[in-house]
């Protein structure tokens, strides 16, 4: 007999169909989140076939949410935080209250009061941290100066929404005249301040230490499952009990849980044990999405639509540009942070449901905020797109001490060597690479597109080239074909056949030499034109049987 297994059924429909509309997408050569975000509208409620929970939906997204938010605080140090409060705060508090006023006029033209237009308006000025850290993520930018002001700037956003969502009810009762409430504005939002940095303290003070601890001590009991289990139970936990006990999002709170974390030696090991479950989740927020999208709206209100639409994409995209280039930061930087911006997703939709609930915004306001979404979430990967056209978004060259970022690709000064290495990664291979070549007397150079090791590379006096080396301009400023050997030494065999492929069309001679972690990456990467692939675990076999069939002269067998 087979019992109702709804969680079962979402999660199997949502991921089987999820994978079959992201390869459709990629065969087509658009972003996969275009096929996630279809995937969801052939679940939802608002297409024949079968229907999907959309409540269940929205919890596993969350889940997503959670993990994502860990995984970039595992990243994205206390330091960095403060390095760019300058700019992440005013910015931040501009850009929406720019944002709010335009999605305040919008409701009046719309004949709403102006409560519905306050709650519209917050709506539109939030981005959705998802879309935001997977387009810096795919373009390799999320540890640059412009990554960090874009995630810093989001972090604002999520405090303000935090805010706002406590604030909601006090105003709706305030309006409908009823009792309760629980005191004055000002009461209300100085205890919710108080309880942000209650929670702040908290685990600055005390989950610093308690948390390396608890994987610390995991670790050294040598199981990868209780490490993976710990990792999971840290970011889940801290993210529901901060929610619990503080009032803040889960967002928030899984962020500061692996930014506390990103302090300890296992921070990366910690990233890559949540990487899949990452993915996984991620991708349900993604149909969840897509399920609350009603087709029908795009042809009963198309000028709304549109008008909204363009407060996202324009009107808040504009406003971002203005603010960091008064604050002198390059035209880059202004227009890297601005595309991110460019879209509205998780806490757009937790503030409409809420508004509507509270019977402070119409459904009709709700149905242009989901419709918006789906579009400029669509919408922008084609806005990077437009901002690459103008800028190089990964690249800034460096060979001594650091430099302003250019602003112009003209300003990407190439390299003179000749004849010379190209190690690309100066990670922990990377940097054995470098040194080999070092001590054979060829010259080399470091393509790293991460600011903390290429400053690393600096010191250790690489010349260095900061940038994605997949890109045609930093592969142009690296002349290749005037180099002698190319080590591809990233991890990530996807990216590394990018390179390949790129290198490859550069200069056809090059003897390129890369790493790979399977047998379906070394067949990938010789695809793309690589000569020579080293697979990590195949070398180290190796290595571990010559040493038992052929042992050092000298060496003597281990007893126990």
């Amino acid at each position: 007999m087979h019992h109702p297994t709804p969680l079962i059924a979402m999660i199997a429909a949502g991921l089987a169909l999820a994978f079959v509309m992201g390869i459709i997408a990629h065969r087509l050569r658009i972003s996969p989140l275009v096929g996630y975000l279809l995937a969801g509208v052939v679940l939802g409620p608002f297409t024949p076939g079968f229907v999907g929970d959309a409540a269940l939906a929205g919890e596993l997204a969350e889940i997503g949410v959670i993990l994502l938010m860990f995984g970039v605080g595992l990243h994205f140090s206390l330091k960095d935080l403060l390095s760019v409060r300058m700019i992440a705060i005013p910015g931040a508090i501009a850009q929406m209250a720019t944002a709010t006023l335009m999605g305040m006029g919008l409701g009046w033209a719309f004949g709403w009061n102006w409560a519905a237009g306050l709650v519209f308006g917050l709506a539109l000025s939030v981005a959705s941290t998802v879309v935001l850290l997977r387009s810096l993520q795919e373009r390799r930018i999320l540890q640059t100066e412009r990554g960090r002001i874009a995630v810093g700037w989001l972090i604002v956003e999520d405090l303000a929404m935090v805010i706002a969502l406590v604030l909601l009810p006090v105003l709706a009762q305030s309006i409908n005249g009823v009792d309760g409430a629980a005191g004055p504005l000002w009461m209300v939002l100085a205890t919710t301040l108080g309880k942000v940095v209650a929670f702040v303290a908290f685990m600055l003070i005390i989950g610093r230490r308690v948390i390396p601890f608890v994987l610390h001590y995991t670790a050294h009991t040598g199981s990868r499952e209780l490490f993976r289990l710990a990792v999971l139970a840290v970011a889940l936990g801290v993210a529901f009990g901060s929610s619990l006990l503080f009032g803040v999002s889960f967002a928030l709170g899984a962020f500061f849980a692996g930014m506390v974390l990103a302090e300890s030696e296992l921070s990366h090991r910690a990233a890559e044990e949540t990487l899949p479950l990452r993915d996984a989740f991620a991708v349900l927020f993604f149909v969840s999405v897509g399920m609350l999208f009603n087709p029908a709206v795009v042809v009963e209100r198309p000028l709304p639509l549109l008008a909204t639409v363009a407060v996202i994409l324009v009107g808040k995209s504009i406003a971002a540009f203005i603010i960091i280039r008064l604050f002198r930061h390059s035209v880059a930087t202004a227009l890297t942070v601005s595309a991110s911006l460019a879209q509205i997703g998780e806490f757009s939709f937790i503030l409409a449901g809420l508004g509507v609930t509270l019977g402070l915004l119409p459904e009709a306001g709700r149905d242009l905020i989901l419709a918006a979404a789906i579009i400029s979430i669509l919408l922008n990967p084609l806005v990077f797109g437009l901002v690459a056209r103008f800028i190089t978004l990964p690249a800034t060259t460096v060979s001594a001490p650091a430099q302003p970022e250019p602003e112009e690709e003209t300003d990407l000064v190439p390299t003179l060597l000749t004849a010379h290495a190209v190690v690309i990664g100066y990670g922990r291979v990377g940097r054995v690479i470098a040194e080999g070549m070092r001590e054979a007397g060829g010259p080399v150079l470091i393509l790293e597109d991460d600011t903390g090791r290429a400053a690393r590379a600096r010191t250790d006096g690489w010349e260095v080239i900061v940038g994605n080396a997949a890109s045609p301009t930093v592969v142009a400023a690296a002349a290749l074909p005037l180099a002698a050997l190319l080590f591809v030494a990233i991890p990530n065999g996807f990216e590394a056949g990018q390179i390949v492929e790129q290198a490859r069309l550069a200069s056809p001679g090059l003897r390129i030499i890369a790493r790979a972690h399977s047998d379906d990456e070394v067949t990938y990467l010789r695809e793309k034109g690589a000569d020579e692939i080293v697979m990590g675990e195949r070398e180290l076999a190796l290595g571990m049987l010559g040493l038992a069939l052929h042992p050092k002269p000298g060496a003597e067998p281990a007893t126990g």
